[in-house]
This record gives C-alpha cells, structure tokens and sequence, in this order.
C-alpha cells in the first residue's frame, strides 16, 4: 500500500507502467478503483497514477469539512511529491472540476487534460435559458443531501444512484464492492453540496490555459453535462470534444477500451 503526505494528510495512491505520467483523478462517492478497467491499456505506454481523494476510502479523512480547494491543492501536492510534472490529468464528473481547477491554477504541472462530464451547475446558473436545467438537478440533488443530513449514507448513496446517476433498478445492479464504496464515502458527497465553490468553474482562469484539452460527453447522458461542456469548450484556447456511445457518465467503466483509444494519443503528446 503506497501512501504519500500532502498538505498534511497521507493519500493512498497505485502507480502503473512506465513513460509520460498520467494522472487519473476520481468522482464524487468512489475512489481510485474506479479507473481498475482503463489502468492496464493507459500503462502500456504511460506511467498512471490512481488516488483516493481525501476523505475516500484508502486516503485519511481529516474529519473537518472539505472542499473543492483542498482536493485541487491535493492534486498539485501528489504531482509535486511524485515528482510526475508536467502531467496529463484525466477527470470523471466531479474529479473534472478539480483537473479544471488544477489546469487553470497551475498550468505549470500540466501538459493537457481530458475531463469526462464536469458537473458544474453553477455555469448554467448564470444563464436564464440555462437556468431550469440546472434547477432541475438541484431538485433532484435535494432529497439526497436530506439523508446525508440526517445520517442515513446507505438510503443516500441508493436515492442518488437511481434518480441522478444512472436511473431505477441501478442500485442493484451495481456490484456489491461498489455499492459499499459508495456508502463509505458519503459524507465526502455531503461536503461538496455544503462547499459553495464546488460547482464553479473559473472561465477566464482556463482561458489561460493553453494545452490540449479533450472534453468528453456521451450521449445517454442528461442535458446538464453538455450545456456545461459547451461553455467550457468556449474558454479552452485547444478543446477537443468526443461523444461516446451509450457508455453514460462513467466511459472508463462501461466503454474502457474506447476511453483508452480516445484518451492515450492525448497523454502522449
């Protein structure tokens, strides 16, 4: 078990394959094993790191709030400690706001990004046309973050599984490692809905950033990722956009074999 300290709390993280170095970062609930199915194709050629967030799973939780600032701070710590920069980082949902994030803070670490349907609502809010569909998620965010509250992980993890992520009958059919991942780190998901900034994207910070950048969306997946990559996809000076098919919010998981197509001649660059 590799563990390295940054910012004063100890990251598990797993390094695979030798070459330029790829920084794998995960969403909101789960951890590092969420990338297990794209891992072996991305070390071929590549040295890919895997982390549990602060707070998830492996990683220490330091038992006081969290927010999108930390994670972005633990990223660039990591790329810093193992000495990986410049890095290609790769995002999935909310792991993509804090490659955003990184990206434009300090471009300095990374060479490009590839950031998988970046849940940032706080875009659209600005947006009056955009506004309802922003509201609509929020509606639906609502009720989860009332079991959270209320201490209630298990019912949480389930409610947010079958109304925002995947849809009915989705919690059971997830294997039951995953389901109880998503039960151990709940209470992260509680501190990225208490984090005001969590869903903000700095728009004119990434115009800055003058490195490739694949965004990537699938078309299963509801309208919300879309409007958000349209916006992004506007500031980045070198976005590069990939529809993936029926593969949902998680390509890495359900479509592995493409995402590792798609994202390797990015990586190698």
């Amino acid at each position: 078990m590799a563990e390295v300290s940054v910012n004063g709390v100890s990251l598990y993280y797993e390094l695979r394959g030798t070459g330029p170095s790829v920084v794998l970062v995960h969403g909101s609930w789960s951890d590092a094993d969420n990338w297990a199915r794209v891992v072996p194709g991305l070390a071929e050629q590549c040295t890919v790191v895997t982390y549990d967030r602060r707070g998830h799973s492996r990683s220490e939780d330091p038992l006081t709030q969290g927010s999108v600032h930390e994670d972005a701070a633990d990223l660039a710590g990591l790329i810093e400690e193992l000495g990986l920069a410049p890095a290609f980082v790769c995002g999935n949902s909310y792991g993509s706001l804090i490659t955003l994030r990184l990206a434009a803070a300090r471009p300095d670490l990374v060479r490009g990004i590839a950031v998988h349907e970046p849940p940032g609502m706080a875009l659209l809010l600005e947006d009056p046309d955009l506004r309802p569909i922003a509201e609509g998620v929020a509606a639906r965010l609502a009720p989860v973050r009332d079991l959270l509250e209320r201490g209630e992980p298990a019912a949480a993890a389930e409610l947010f599984v079958e109304t925002v992520a995947f849809g009915p009958g989705a919690w059971a059919q997830l294997p039951a490692p995953v389901r109880h991942t998503f039960i151990r780190n709940a209470p992260t998901y509680l501190d990225e809905m208490r984090d005001p900034d969590a869903l903000d994207v700095d728009l004119a910070a990434l115009g800055r950033f003058n490195e490739p950048a694949l965004l990537t969306q699938s078309d299963d997946s509801p309208p919300i990722f879309a409007a958000v990559l349209d916006m992004i996809d506007l500031a980045l000076p070198k976005a590069e956009r990939h529809l993936y098919l029926d593969a949902g919010h998680a390509p890495q998981v359900a479509r592995p074999e493409e995402y590792v197509r798609v994202t390797l001649p990015k990586a190698l660059v």
